[in-house]
């Protein structure tokens, strides 16, 4: 027989937490009042649970299965990405999706090829997991910055505001407004 893989736990961890995640962001998004949000949150949340299964799948095609491993702050996820009193940019906050990576400080993933023994499969799947967790990142925080930018009045913004034609309605008002004002 061969030797339990020195890996498991971390194949078990992202298991976790990507299926964990996948409840409270769908949560999230059956929520929110705002389509540009939903679609967002909808498309990291589909992410998550594929990624908790995948991990799953690659422990079982090892042999091993997920051990279930509670968070202890889930419930209070769930709370707030359920909440209907919370607006989308305090649910980022709370849930903390709205900060900046420091590129002083070292990558979250940058342990995980440490270990050499990981195989070729296993290795594939942590790199598109990394790879599509950063993207992940890069678009709740393009999200988040819509939303803070709309309620400071910086600009329309697509997650914000409404879909392209009510953003171009907007600018056609505008523009009206200008040529009134010069004639």
């Amino acid at each position: 027989m061969s030797e339990k893989p020195s890996y498991l736990g971390l194949l078990n961890a992202v298991s976790n937490a990507e299926s964990q995640a996948e409840c409270y962001l769908n949560a999230w998004a059956a929520v929110t009042p705002d389509d540009g949000v939903r679609q967002v949150i909808s498309t990291v949340a589909l992410r998550e649970g594929e990624h908790g299964k995948a991990f799953a799948k690659r422990l079982c095609e090892l042999g091993y299965t997920v051990l279930p491993r509670e968070d202890p702050k889930f419930d209070d996820k769930m709370d707030i990405a359920s909440s209907t009193s919370l607006t989308d940019r305090e649910k980022f906050e709370k849930l903390g999706l709205s900060r900046d990576l420091d590129p002083s400080q070292p990558d979250v993933f940058s342990k995980f090829f440490d270990d050499k023994s990981i195989d070729i499969q296993t290795g594939a799947l942590l790199g598109r997991y990394i790879a599509e967790e950063r993207d992940s990142g890069r678009l709740l925080r393009g999200c988040y910055d819509q939303l803070c930018a709309a309620e400071n009045g910086h600009g329309a913004s697509r997650a914000a505001n409404g879909d392209l034609s009510a953003q171009l309605s907007r600018i056609e008002d505008l523009l009206e407004k200008l040529v009134a004002k010069k004639r």
